[in-house]
């Protein structure tokens, strides 16, 4: 909190200010008159814009004038008022709506993965998993509904797609690591290739779109008081659940033990294998599940989808304090995690950074988040 608190106040003083138009709806019934230097009033449009000084507008509310030296011009066909209004590039609303909506795509799979980090593992797929789920989502959203689909039936087509897709695909990795014997890393650098291939040989490399307007503007786009708050409320819950999870279940509990000594948590009797195959095949749930948000907002699936997302939620979570030896990660930490990560996106924009930078700045603060994480665990007292 105190980074994201640090971040957005340097993002404040440095960012700088911009010029933003804003409308003003004209009332209905209201009328609208020009006046020039001399105060004589005419009706819109009947003398050149140079000699219009500004309009006044009279309603039921009173009447309101509008200067046009003050940045004012008057569009009679859809009978609005545009101005300008000077706001600081880093807390305009649209901005900060930006961020949160951004992170939320990260900060979903990024609690799935803080399990996966506390077991002492990872799982360099999440990306690849997150794009196939989009890809099999939208197909099966283009095939079974159509323009006048209810939300009753396109949301559970999407969302229950999407999600089965990636609880399959983390199933299979979790299987495999448990039975093969084999290192997460190598097992989910080669599901990360095959479910990325997949993708292309399914889609030849077109994107898949023609959703039901009850999925996107519907539901996952849903407008409110000029917000689009579903990603942010899908994150926030999915962090809430992760807490719980991770703080008050036996499963979770038993996530610490096996990240803290996998083989004391052996002799204590606690199913090591099974608990893995659950912890991944969470994690490719919540790939779906973010999958399904991004397919809602967006409106499509591209092949493309996710591409190096592995790198951002690994990092979020390691910056949100999951440590990568095992048994130690928050699921707050991810969601926190994932904002900071976008928080650097956004004020290399702001900071008109070049973007070629941004892997770069991604790298460098992971390696110090690591750095940071074992200082910590050396200084940390003993017994």
């Amino acid at each position: 909190m105190l980074v994201i608190l640090l971040m957005g106040a340097l993002l404040v003083v440095k960012g700088g200010t911009k010029q933003k138009q804003f409308r003003i709806s004209v009332p209905e019934g209201a009328s609208v008159v020009e006046y020039d230097a001399a105060g004589a009033e005419t009706t819109p449009g009947t003398i050149s814009l140079q000699q219009i000084v500004g309009w006044r507008v009279t309603s039921s509310e009173g009447e309101q004038a509008y200067v046009r030296g003050a940045g004012y011009s008057y569009n009679a066909n859809q009978q609005a008022f545009f101005g300008r209004r000077t706001v600081n590039k880093f807390l305009d609303s649209e901005n900060l709506v930006l961020v949160a909506k951004d992170a939320s795509f990260i900060a979903i799979m990024a609690v799935g993965m803080t399990g996966v980090i506390i077991l002492a593992g990872i799982d360099l797929s999440v990306g690849s998993i997150y794009g196939l789920a989009a890809l099999l989502g939208a197909m099966a959203l283009r095939k079974f509904t159509g323009d006048d689909t209810s939300l009753f039936l396109s949301v559970p087509v999407g969302v229950g797609i999407c999600c089965l897709v990636g609880l399959a695909c983390g199933a299979v990795n979790g299987i495999m690591i448990v039975g093969l014997r084999v290192h997460p890393f190598v097992i989910t650098l080669g599901t990360m290739a095959a479910y990325r291939g997949l993708i292309f040989v399914i889609s030849k490399g077109q994107s898949v779109g023609g959703f039901p307007d009850s999925f996107t503007s519907g539901f996952f786009k849903a407008e409110v008081a000029g917000t689009y708050p579903v990603p942010v409320v899908v994150m926030l819950l999915v962090g809430a659940v992760g807490m719980f999870l991770l703080a008050k279940t036996v499963v979770g509990r038993q996530v610490y033990a096996i990240g803290g000594n996998e083989t004391a948590a052996k002799y204590a009797g606690i199913p090591v294998g099974r608990v893995k195959i659950i912890v991944y095949t969470l994690l490719g749930l919540l790939a779906g599940l973010s999958a399904a948000v991004y397919l809602g907002y967006l409106g499509a699936a591209e092949p493309n989808a996710g591409m190096a997302y592995e790198l951002k939620v690994i990092a979020a979570t390691v910056i949100g304090g999951a440590s990568l030896m095992g048994g130690r990660g928050s699921a707050i930490g991810a969601v926190l995690g994932a904002i900071v990560i976008q928080l650097i996106d956004n004020g290399m924009i702001i900071l008109e950074i070049d973007q070629s930078y941004n892997q770069i700045v991604m790298g460098v603060a992971i390696i110090i988040a690591v750095v940071i994480d074992q200082a910590k665990a050396r200084l940390a007292p003993k017994g």
